[in-house]
Formats: structure tokens, sequence, C-alpha cells
């Protein structure tokens, strides 16, 4: 009998139950990089495109450890599933580990060689400046992140989604209100711009372990052993690995390919930069509904694979993936509905604000692509450990064709800026028939558990 898209009842309770916390997550860390665009746009336009440029440092740092973050998360969902707490606590402790190793590496190189960091993404010495002493004010932060993610991440997949999802809004509530101090000089502060931008992500970053710490000795919540911190059990840390790898290779190539995006529009200009930083915004804030839907959807695949119901397992990847479709069209009416809404609202000369209508435009398509692929990618072929695929589409679709041409595009070509930002996004589109071809073969329909 074929399923009914919208018949189970129970299936989308809990993928709702799952979704709108995440989603809110998603929305407010993306809302955190918008407060810093518009605030820091209202100042002055370089301080907007160096803070976005500088920020891509910590989005290098995100896509490692959300190979972490999400290897804990794919094995968690399983043994959840099966009811298996103590190998989750063994799952945490990994994590912690490799996570805590990250952010170390990473605040130390924002701290002592900011401005070699900065070149890599522009030339102006202006902007080269600026995003040197964000920098090392933003740098104790990513410190802080790794640490925080591993537990907010054990939270989501023992059942604590909402309060993972209230902790992290509200430090990203603490986060905006306080870039409005810092950044314009409110209640008796000095105007700190840019570096009031990077001590009120420092500050929110903070509040946020220390709740997280606080909460997970609550009774009913999962927290890592400290005792045995270092302990490493070989059959754990082996299927850690085999999911964690790929997952990293994917992450990395995925993320050097986005900052590539940035360096390749920072390298056009000031008015470039500055379009482009803004349309990664909007675009952040328009992934946030299918990256909800990705997680609550793994959770809810990976649950039902590590119970060793498979059947079930695969009708619920079935749903969620004719439901990424949905979203990805919505996706595009929304981008095209916000355009005059955005483009007056930033404080950008003539150049810069057309490019970004122009930038937008382009991006209603893309988002099509980046939606279903999200979705079935990172949901649903992840829920199963089916993980190494994405690594083989990014090297084909971003770094074979979308990236090669953007370069070529700018820099040999010498091709208008919004074709240029259109070979950025070639490769979310040009993916489809791929991962669906490959959604078909159902090798993502395995039982990790021991």
């Amino acid at each position: 009998m074929r399923d009914r898209l919208f018949a189970d009842r129970l299936f989308y309770k809990k993928l709702i139950h799952l979704t709108l916390p995440i989603a809110l997550q998603s929305l407010m860390l993306a809302s955190v990089a918008a407060g810093d665009a518009l605030m820091l746009g209202r100042v002055e336009q370089d301080q907007m495109a160096a803070v976005s440029l500088a920020t891509q440092i910590q989005f290098v740092q995100n896509m490692i450890l959300s190979s972490c973050t999400g290897a804990a998360a794919i094995l968690g969902a399983q043994y959840w599933g099966k009811g298996d707490r103590n190998t989750i606590r063994q799952i945490f402790n990994l994590s912690l580990r490799l996570c805590g190793v990250t952010s170390i590496i990473f605040c130390l190189l924002c701290e002592i060689v900011p401005q070699y960091l900065m070149y890599a993404f522009a030339h102006d010495e202006v902007l080269v400046s600026i995003g040197t002493s964000y920098l090392r004010i933003a740098g104790w932060s990513y410190l802080i992140t790794g640490i925080s993610q591993c537990y907010l991440t054990v939270m989501k997949v023992t059942d604590h989604v909402a309060s993972s999802a209230w902790i992290s809004s509200g430090a990203v509530v603490i986060n905006i209100a306080l870039n409005s101090v810092f950044i314009f000089g409110l209640l008796g502060f000095p105007a700190m711009g840019s570096d009031g931008a990077a001590l009120a992500t420092l500050i929110s970053r903070i509040i946020e372990l220390l709740l997280v710490v606080i909460l997970s000795f609550r009774p009913g919540f999962t927290r890592p052993d400290i005792r045995n911190i270092f302990r490493r059990d070989k059959l754990i840390s082996s299927d850690f690995r085999h999911i964690m790898l790929p997952l990293l290779g994917a992450c990395l190539l995925w993320g050097v390919g986005f900052t590539s995006y940035t360096a390749v529009m920072g390298h056009l200009g000031g008015d470039a930069a500055a379009a482009n930083s803004i349309a990664a915004v909007v675009r952040d804030m328009m992934c946030c509904l299918c990256n909800g839907i990705a997680s609550a959807g793994g959770i809810l695949v990976g649950n039902e694979l590590g119970a060793g119901n498979l059947e079930k397992g695969k009708m619920y990847g079935q749903r969620i993936t004719k439901l990424a479709f949905i979203i990805g069209f919505l996706a595009t009416a929304l981008v095209l509905l916000t355009i005059p809404i955005i483009a007056p609202l930033m404080r950008l000369t003539d150049t810069a604000r057309d490019y970004l209508v122009g930038m937008m435009v382009i991006m209603a398509v893309y988002m099509i692509g980046r939606c279903v692929n999200t979705i079935v990618i990172n949901g649903i072929f992840s829920a199963g450990g089916d993980t190494m695929f994405d690594v083989y589409s990014l090297i084909v679709t971003m770094w074979g064709i979308a990236i090669p041409t953007a370069i070529l595009g700018a820099f040999v070509f010498k091709w208008p800026v919004l074709a240029v930002y259109a070979c950025t996004c070639l490769d979310e589109v040009g993916k489809i028939p791929w991962v669906m071809v490959h959604y078909r073969k159902y090798k993502w329909v395995k039982d990790l558990t021991r």
C-alpha cells in the first residue's frame, strides 16, 4: 500500500516537536550574523564587510566541529533508539575531546596570527585592520564554542531538544542585545563598532556554556563522565571515526568551498563584498527550516534504525524527502518576496544595492537545491551512516565545477559580479538528480549499533 504523505499524525507530531526547536535555534544563530550586518551596516560599510569576512574563520571552525558533533548525533540517535545510555556517555566524552582540541587550535590562530587569516579573504588594508581587531577578541569565544556544542548535541538526541533550543536561543538574544550596547555605545559604554560585536559574542558564549553545564546535572539529562574523559573504547572509537571522517571531509570541502566563494567575491571589490555578505545572511536565515527538518528527520530515522525498525526508518525517509521539495519551493518564493524589504533597508552604495538585488534573485533558484540536498544528505543519508556520498558529490559539483568556474570568471574572463555569483550557486542545483539516484539505492537504511 502506498504511504500517504500527510496521513500519519504521530509522525508529524514527532517531526514538528523536533523541527521547531532546532529550526528556532538555527534561526537565532543566523540572527546573530543578521544583527551584526544590520547594526554594522548602519555604522559603516567597511566594518560590516570586514566582520563578514572575519567570521569566515569561525565558519571553517564550525565545519570541523560539525563533523564531530554530527557523528555524535548519528550514533547517539541510534543508541538512544536502542536504549543504551552508557554508550551515549562514551560518545559524549569522545566528542568533547575532539571538539576541545579543535577549539584550542582556532583560538590560538586568532590570537597569534589574525592578520594573516584576514589576508586570505581580502587585500584591502582597511578591511584587514578591522577584521584583525575583531578576531583578537572573538577568538576567545571560539575556545568555548566546541564544548557547548557537544552538550547541545547530546541534549537534542536524548529528548531534550527544547532545552537545547532555549539555551542556544537565549544566548543569541543576549548576543544581539549586547551587540546594540557595545556597537553603538549605549548605557554609558563607549561605541566600539566591530570590536563591540566581538565582545558581545564572547560574553554570550560564556553564558551559554555555563547554562548547558548546569542543566546537565538535572535529573534525566546526560552529562559526560569526567573521570573517564580520556578513556578510549576501541569499538566505539572505530565506529565514530568511520562516520566522522567522511563528515569531516565533506564539512571541510563544503566549508572551505564556501569560504572560497566569499574570498572570490571579496576580491571583486568592496561593493561586491558588502552585497555578498548581506546575501549570505539572508541565505542562512532562509535555510533555518530545512536545517531543522534535516536534523529532526535524521533523529527520527536514526531512532528507528537503531531500534531495528529498518522498514519504518525507510518509510520515514521517504516522507521527509517529499517534504524537502515542498520546503525548497516555499523558500524560493520567500526569498523573492523579501527582496523589496531587505534591499532598501541596508545603507549601501547604489552599486552594492543593485548587486544585492541580483544576488537574491539568483539565490531564489539556488534555494530549491540547497533545501533538498541539505535535508536528504545531512538528514536521511547521515541517519544511517551513509556519509561518504556527500564527499563525492562535493568534489564533483563544488570543487570540480562551481569553484573553478567562479575563479576563472572572476580573475581570467573578468565576468560581471552577478555572473560570478551565479557560478557559486551551480553546485546545489546541479546536485539534485545525483542525490535522488543515490537515495533510491537505500544504502542509508542501516542499523549502526552494536
